[in-house]
């Protein structure tokens, strides 16, 4: 078994040539457009596009027919590849995206864009690390009525064989030997302090300056920021914090069969993507601007698209080529570069990634819930990863607990949950079906041909990367 890694800057191997390096990507961040750099990432403008050989795949969301002709889709990592380079090149020619500064409460899951240097010593002065006695010399010792307490100024420096009440957290007395803690000394009939155990000088004291001092660098630019970076971030006198931002997403969800409430009838069908992918957008990092229905209207969808000021823009069905599909004329019409059209997996064949405007992209998803989710960790995963800086995540794999079927051409993205050390795949897999990733840890890789039990498999974590819930549908 090959545990799942540890979030680096290093690319995953697949990525090496084509994934954004973090530090590249803040250098990126902050440099003025070079045009030199504005080479596109290999665009690919296909003709008719159809699902060819997947019963189903059109989806809730998407209309019309097989295409009248083939065309050759993207290998599923070549796919994810494409995205992240595409992402690259929006990054180098786009000089709007300045980091920012935020505070530190809006800070979580971003990444640092400048170096967090300590803006003062920490501790800041002498503190105790226990609850004891400050004491001055050898003991035994008088001990000074008033205690020394977190939160109050200076106090009275200690003469020798005097002690003093304190409490963790206070700042120590001058003169101060050693810290005593409460369960290490005993008070006499005099009420004299004795130690019980040997005491050495300086024990349980943090001295000023003992994790850094003022300038020292805490953390490099590029470090997301975890709610230990938070920690640090105000232990060390920060208020705010400078980040890369997070990219903008809005969402077209496209289709006149919709309804957002009740239940179904009459050929409606409730909305599963409108509830489902804003969290999801947010959960890979992105700031979800707008949340648009538009129904089956190609005007209505030309007008959202070129006036989105988004970094990306994410539809949902209509990615066919029915009567009713606007996705493809609509990106021909405002001249997009179509990246990928087509990706080889299943479910969500039938994705599509476009290069929309300088700075903009489009990712046109399946209409069916799980065949979304697909074509949102195959192409808005990355694309979402390298705007915001972050690094690739380590790739992991488990052994599959059972045998699994394959496409026999194409990848399968099938959802499993983590028991042990192991990957068990769940039923309700199809591509219109939501019981099965409901219940997910993460979604397996089965290459083409599909995979036998006990065989390590590549595992996509979801998001939230949960632990595991005790309702298995298998």
């Amino acid at each position: 078994m090959t545990a799942p890694g540890i979030r680096s800057g290093t690319p995953a191997a697949a990525d090496t040539d084509d994934d954004l390096d973090v530090e590249e990507a803040l250098a990126l961040v902050r440099k003025p457009r070079d045009p030199r750099q504005d080479a596109s990432a290999a665009p690919t403008l296909h003709g008719e596009h159809g699902e060819h050989g997947a019963p189903g795949e059109r989806g809730a969301h998407a209309h019309g027919g097989h295409s009248a002709h083939r065309h050759r889709a993207t290998p599923w990592p070549q796919a994810r590849e494409t995205a992240a380079r595409a992402a690259r090149s929006a990054v180098r020619s786009g000089a709007r995206r300045a980091p920012v500064s935020v505070p530190l409460a809006d800070a979580l899951g971003l990444t640092l864009a400048a170096p967090l240097d300590a803006l003062t010593d920490l501790p800041s002065f002498d503190t105790s690390a226990m609850d004891g006695w400050a004491v001055a010399g050898p003991g035994p010792w008088d001990v000074r009525e008033e205690g020394v307490l977190a939160g109050h100024g200076q106090p009275e420096p200690l003469t020798d064989g005097e002690a003093v009440r304190i409490a963790t957290g206070a700042r120590i007395p001058a003169d101060t030997t050693a810290v005593l803690r409460s369960e290490h000394g005993r008070l006499d009939a005099q009420s004299r302090l004795h130690p019980t155990r040997e005491v050495v000088h300086g024990q349980d004291i943090r001295p000023r300056g003992q994790e850094c001092r003022t300038g020292d660098q805490l953390l490099p630019l590029g470090t997301l920021v975890t709610p230990g970076v938070l920690g640090l971030a105000a232990a060390a006198g920060y208020d705010t914090v400078t980040v890369v931002p997070r990219p903008r997403a809005e969402v077209l969800i496209l289709g006149d069969e919709l309804l957002t409430e009740g239940l179904p009838h009459d050929g409606l069908i409730r909305d599963a993507l409108g509830p489902m992918l804003p969290p999801w957008l947010r959960a890979l990092g992105a700031e979800v601007t707008a949340v648009r229905r538009l129904g089956d209207d190609a005007k209505a969808l030309y007008k959202a698209i070129t006036s989105s000021t988004a970094d990306l823009v994410v539809t949902t069905g209509g990615t066919a080529s029915g009567p009713v599909d606007h996705i493809h004329p609509t990106l021909e019409r405002i001249g997009a570069e179509l990246l990928v059209d087509g990706v080889k997996v299943r479910p969500g064949h039938p994705m599509l990634l476009a290069r929309t405007k300088e700075n903009q992209h489009l990712v046109g998803l399946p209409g069916n819930p799980l065949a979304a989710v697909s074509g949102l960790l195959t192409l808005a995963e990355p694309l979402l990863r390298t705007l915001a800086a972050h690094p690739a995540p380590e790739p992991y794999t488990l052994p599959l607990a059972e045998a699994t079927h394959g496409h026999p051409y194409d990848t399968r993205l099938i959802p499993v949950v983590l028991r042990g050390d192991a990957a068990v795949p769940l039923h309700y897999n199809g591509p219109a079906m939501l019981r099965g990733i409901a219940a997910a840890d993460a979604l397996a890789v089965v290459a083409p041909g599909g995979a036998r039990q006990g065989e390590e498999t590549e595992l996509l974590d979801l998001p939230w990367a949960a632990a595991g819930i005790g309702v298995c549908f298998t």
